[in-house]
């Protein structure tokens, strides 16, 4: 019993300093994000619901891009400790090898890969597919974008709109709208009041957003003549519907597409996203070595702190050095991503990182269980003077 019984320790450790070290590196990266995304939804003039709901679907793309240094913090500081508190070298006066005492090391890399595996596949996917969806449906709500006061907005390129005040009863006080959208013929409206109503003059009777203004002002230039037309107008209709373009927010991306849909037909989702082939198989498998990173990170964090004997100065000597490995990994990943990007033939190469990561680990157990003679008796069986 006292082999799992061990394992169970090892592992309920590293699993709870885990949990620790992904809280925290999740909060600082949340709270950044949380920023820009309140100045973001606040300029459109966003509810506080919806921040909450963006900030809640962005959870899944924080988690997954701080989960390997979360699981190599936990095993860096698990072993670090246990190597302090004489636990380790316990074990190994025992009878535990480096290879035995990495078990639980190699167990808690592969419960994170299963953690990483859904998030790549199936949570990160569904989360930015539904940002996409709320990103549409707000971009159709043109009231929401155009109802700021006191600032110009810029709904779409070319359209500048302002408006000095709002009344309680809905009416917008001193309105500005400038359409450059046309080259050469730029229009510009103001109007004393102005409001927003829904009309239906849709054939398949879907209401689309006018503003109406009332004693206002219309201004036309000609470049090519070079000359103002001027209209003033009691009242006048102005179609607002089309200000935002949300087209680009509808349809499938890298990021949406299913995973094995871009392994398995990956010619059919370049012709619905636009993009290269290389990119699409880059994706699909990087999801795959993103998994697989974390057992690396795991088993480098665990061996690197095995090598070296016992200082009292500590192990940071070895922490550095594991760190060092990690980014040596981290920047394979980065080599072998331009060449598949540009021939899909070569997704195998995307494994190589992960495979040297692994090599590694084995190079430095093999290094921490190798025999050692001590240091005495190095220098009694030295060749006499």
């Amino acid at each position: 019993m006292c082999v799992p019984r061990f394992d169970r320790y090892l592992l309920s450790q590293l699993m709870t300093l885990f949990a620790f070290f992904a809280l925290v590196l999740v909060a600082i990266y949340w709270i950044n994000s949380a920023v820009r995304l309140f100045d973001q939804l606040i300029s459109e003039n966003q509810s506080s619901w919806v921040f909450l709901e963006y900030t809640a679907l962005t959870l899944p793309n924080v988690i997954r891009n701080t989960l390997p240094m979360s699981v190599f913090a936990a095993a860096v500081y698990v072993t670090n400790r246990l190597s302090g508190d004489s636990e380790l070298v316990v074990m190994q006066a025992t009878g535990f090898s480096p290879w035995r005492l990495a078990r639980p090391a190699l167990i808690f890399g592969l419960i994170t890969a299963v953690l990483m595996t859904v998030m790549t596949n199936f949570l990160v996917p569904a989360s930015q597919q539904q940002i996409q969806r709320r990103n549409h449906e707000i971009s159709q709500n043109v009231t929401a974008r155009l109802l700021s006061e006191g600032s110009f907005l810029h709904p779409s390129a070319g359209v500048t709109f302002y408006i000095r005040e709002i009344d309680e009863d809905g009416t917008l006080r001193d309105v500005f709208l400038s359409d450059r959208r046309t080259p050469g013929e730029p229009q510009t409206y103001t109007a004393a009041r102005a409001y927003i109503i829904n009309a239906n003059d849709d054939p398949e009777g879907v209401p689309e957003p006018k503003m109406v203004m009332v004693d206002g002002l219309a201004q036309d230039f000609h470049a090519e003549t070079g000359k103002l037309f001027t209209t003033h107008f009691q009242d006048f209709s102005y179609d607002i519907a089309g200000l935002v373009n949300a087209s680009d927010y509808l349809g499938i991306s890298l990021r949406t597409a299913p995973t094995w849909q871009m392994m398995t037909r990956p010619q059919q989702v370049a012709d619905l996203t636009g993009d290269q082939i290389g990119r699409i198989v880059q994706e699909a498998h990087g999801r795959v070595t993103q998994a697989l990173v974390c057992i690396v990170a795991a088993l480098i964090g665990f061996a690197a702190l095995q090598i070296g004997g016992f200082s009292r100065f500590g192990v940071w000597k070895q922490i550095v050095f594991a760190i060092l490995l990690l980014v040596i990994v981290k920047f394979a990943e980065g080599v072998v991503t331009g060449p598949v990007r540009k021939d899909a033939t070569l997704w195998p190469i995307l494994y190589l990182p992960v495979l040297l990561g692994l090599a590694i680990s084995c190079l430095l157990l093999w290094w921490a269980a190798r025999p050692r003679r001590p240091r005495g008796q190095a220098q009694m069986t030295g060749s006499p003077a």
